[in-house]
């Protein structure tokens, strides 16, 4: 049997990981039992990245919810009616987190009546089997694998099966959501899910979708990784016109759709993961008029908050492109600080559609050159270390005024840098130490050595100035011995 927790846990960025934590200590406290559900373990098995952290909870997630608030967390939304509710945990990593329920139908068609439930009735009131799979988060049975469906075995032969025959009478809304899961995973529907999807498009049920409910569909597909895929699905279903007539006129903006998809590969490459519902809805209907477009999510049942968002999201995006691109932004370190603030999808939204030369040129420097500099601030602290200067304010502001030089191409070697950080600090190079007097220089020879050398024909002596001779006197001739007087 898989270890789910091990390959859970190996595969979730640390922010997920954090607030996967987090959220288990919650729900021990308050009592509640707590379990990875849905999308989030699909993911998991498919190998797929797991982009959002989806929790289900014996209790009310309310309470946790404000929990997790108090942490920085931020709250989206809350359905009181479902219990439901979105989050942005602290990390910036999105989620759900809802109240485990049995919906309850007098007949087909009809709307249900929610119960408060266990985890195991919550997996067989779901839609379909691949999200009717869950994995324990409790001490007890912490990684135990929950799949009343067999919704696994599914997922093996990649398909997606409705799990009842009203599945699509129930919830006409699913006839688009089983499209979406078959284009996001390259599924193919089961063969009963087939017949059953062919008889509600003969009954025309998908008049029957609300707009709050097209609405949500519409909304969960702009998050997505392939959104053109589904939409061409739908098209070719007659299913756009269901979401807005208008949007089915003017069919979607597929370049613009594609072009913010692309962007969004090279983001993730460039190490960054935005968030890219809002640009996208934006592409989407990039082929409506702008109040058209207003009128269209209003339509749809979107909040006034979201419409606001979506709408001004063009102005925001193009005054902060004008002030990357003005002269406060002319350092570089001003612009890299200014890009480090701008949230990711105005980024990708810049990148993909700005005619603004000045601006994208500085965001393309910010991920292709910059960022990979930032990387290096560990060995510049430490080679400010090594030099002798004491942790505080000022070794901090010496490494930040060395990277701002950087990314201007200063001190690419380490020994540039060190002339830097040695002016910068104030802290000059040691002396070497000096020789003492009468000892022999390193690297000199004896001259007895240099001698020998020197008849070896190595090494040439000095000529030494000699002093001229000088002529020696003649000396006197003896002097004959005196004769003896004769007596």
């Amino acid at each position: 049997m898989p270890d789910y927790m091990f390959l859970l846990e190996s595969r979730l960025l640390p922010e997920q990981r954090a607030a996967l934590l987090r959220v288990q200590e919650l729900s021990a406290a308050l009592g509640y039992n707590v379990y990875l559900t849905g999308g989030t373990v699909r993911d998991l098995i498919t190998g797929a990245s797991l982009r959002d952290l989806d929790f289900t909870v014996e209790g009310n997630p309310s309470k946790i919810a404000r929990e997790l608030e108090k942490g920085g967390a931020k709250v989206l939304h809350e359905d009181e009616k479902f219990r439901h509710v979105e989050i942005l945990f602290a990390g910036d990593c999105e989620g759900s987190i809802a109240a485990a329920r049995d919906d309850h139908y007098i007949r087909p068609g009809t709307k249900p009546e929610l119960r408060w439930s266990t985890i195991m009735e919550d997996l067989r009131r779901r839609d379909f089997s691949l999200n009717a799979i869950a994995i324990s988060l409790n001490p007890a049975s912490r990684g135990l694998l929950l799949d009343p469906t067999n919704g696994l075995s599914d997922v093996e032969r990649a398909e997606v099966r409705a799990l009842t025959i009203h599945s699509f009478t129930n919830q006409p809304v699913r006839l688009l959501r089983v499209l979406r899961f078959a284009a996001r995973m390259g599924f193919k529907l089961e063969q009963r899910t087939q017949e059953w999807f062919d008889l509600a498009i003969e009954r025309d049920l998908q008049h029957t979708i609300t707009e709050e409910d097209a609405g949500a569909e519409l909304h969960s597909l702009a998050r997505e990784e392939n959104p053109a895929a589904i939409l061409k699905l739908w098209e070719e279903h007659d299913l756009l016109e269901t979401v807005h007539a208008l949007l089915a006129k003017k069919h979607p903006d597929y370049d613009a759709i594609n072009r913010l998809s692309k962007v969004r590969d090279d983001l993730f490459m460039s190490g960054l993961r935005p968030r890219l519902a809002t640009p996208m809805m934006l592409a989407i209907l990039g082929r409506l008029k702008d109040n058209e477009v207003k009128s269209v999510l209003h339509k749809l049942g979107f909040r006034a908050a979201e419409v606001e968002t979506i709408t001004e999201f063009d102005e925001e995006t193009t005054a902060a492109a004008k002030e990357l691109s003005g002269k406060k932004m002319a350092a570089p370190i001003d612009a890299y600080r200014f890009l480090e603030k701008l949230p990711a999808d105005q980024i990708a939204y810049l990148l993909a559609f700005s005619s603004n030369s000045g601006a994208v040129s500085k965001i393309r420097a910010y991920l292709n050159k910059w960022r990979p500099l930032r990387q290096g601030i560990p060995a510049i602290s430490n080679e400010l270390a090594a030099i002798g200067m004491p942790a505080g304010p000022k070794f901090d502001a010496i490494v930040q005024q060395v990277f701002a030089m950087q990314l201007t191409g200063r001190g690419k070697t380490p020994e540039e840098r060190e002339k830097i950080l040695r002016k910068l600090s104030g802290i000059k190079e040691q002396p070497k130490p000096k020789e003492p007097k009468g000892k022999e220089k390193k690297g000199s020879k004896p001259a007895a050595t240099k001698a020998s050398l020197a008849a070896a024909g190595k090494v040439a002596l000095p000529a030494k100035s000699v002093a001229p001779a000088k002529p020696h006197k003649k000396a006197p001739p003896p002097k004959a011995p005196a004769k003896k007087k004769k007596k």
